[in-house]
């Protein structure tokens, strides 16, 4: 079943999905060779509940974690561990949040170091199809018309591989929610969208096929070819003219480029 927000319960999502990004903001000034993933991983746990909110992730169906630390050919739900980042590595970091009952869930790609031209074509493509997908995220629209949109400029337009058995959601005061939302599709299919619905957008994309397999641990889901992944995700509230994205990239790009230790995608490839 879907459920409508009302404006006030967006509000209170709204902060949600700031504290996520307020994290993830803490995570990207952090990040530099020699750091470990377990590291991040308790420091993260540690700041959600300084600021009165509870991890998500943690014990969620078993998930032993606070977050979701994903490196290279990792696509999502990697495992925190003793393993140290290193110089060319790309971590997709995926956090969420339970503040005053409502959940925050997002995720952001950094990489360490120069990870090469082909995989920083890949992280900025798919961020920027990312917002494509959001831009279809306005009422009367169709589900269809986001998948399509992230669908087209990534694999459409690049050949990347989408994958197809991991989804965005709806979110509110589950974490998973009512609709699935795919990022392949087309236009004009699946649910109608109506106001006041909240999604978590999220393409995952693989430089090369689109095939995943998941490892003994029943969480970490990589690439079949070994190839990088790269993982964006949005809080976003369908509105009556445009989407209005709850969470905020901004002050987690300003650490990003303030960071030395970071290889700013757009930057890089300018």
């Amino acid at each position: 079943m879907v459920i409508c927000k009302s404006p006030e319960q967006i509000e209170k999502m709204r902060k949600s999905a700031l504290l996520v990004s307020q994290t993830l903001t803490e995570v990207a000034k952090k990040l530099k060779p020699g750091i470990t993933s377990l590291e991040l991983d308790v420091f993260i746990g540690e700041y959600i509940r300084d600021h009165n909110a509870v991890p998500s992730f943690l014990n969620y169906h078993g998930y032993p974690f606070n977050s979701c630390i994903s490196v290279n050919d990792v696509v999502v739900h990697g495992f925190p561990n003793k393993n140290e980042l290193k110089e060319g590595d790309i971590i997709s970091v995926d956090i969420g949040v339970i503040l005053d009952g409502w959940h925050g869930d997002h995720a952001y790609t950094f990489a360490i170091g120069d990870p090469g031209t082909e995989v920083l074509q890949l992280i900025r493509v798919t961020k920027e199809s990312l917002y494509k997908g959001i831009e279809k995220a306005v009422a009367g629209n169709r589900i269809g018309d986001i998948a399509w949109a992230i669908q087209n400029h990534t694999e459409g337009k690049y050949g990347y591989g989408v994958v197809r058995e991991l989804v965005g959601h709806g979110l509110g005061e589950s974490m998973h929610e009512d609709p699935q939302v795919p990022n392949y599709g087309k236009r004009g299919t699946l649910s109608k969208l109506k106001e006041g619905m909240v999604l978590a957008i999220e393409p995952m994309i693989n430089l090369g096929r689109r095939n995943v397999f998941t490892e003994k641990d029943q969480w970490t889901i990589r690439t079949s070819d070994g190839k990088p992944s790269v993982h964006f995700e949005h809080d976003v509230a369908v509105g009556k003219h445009q989407a209005d994205i709850l969470s905020n990239y901004k002050p987690i790009e300003e650490a990003e480029s303030a960071n030395s230790n970071l290889v700013v995608a757009d930057k890089a490839l300018a």
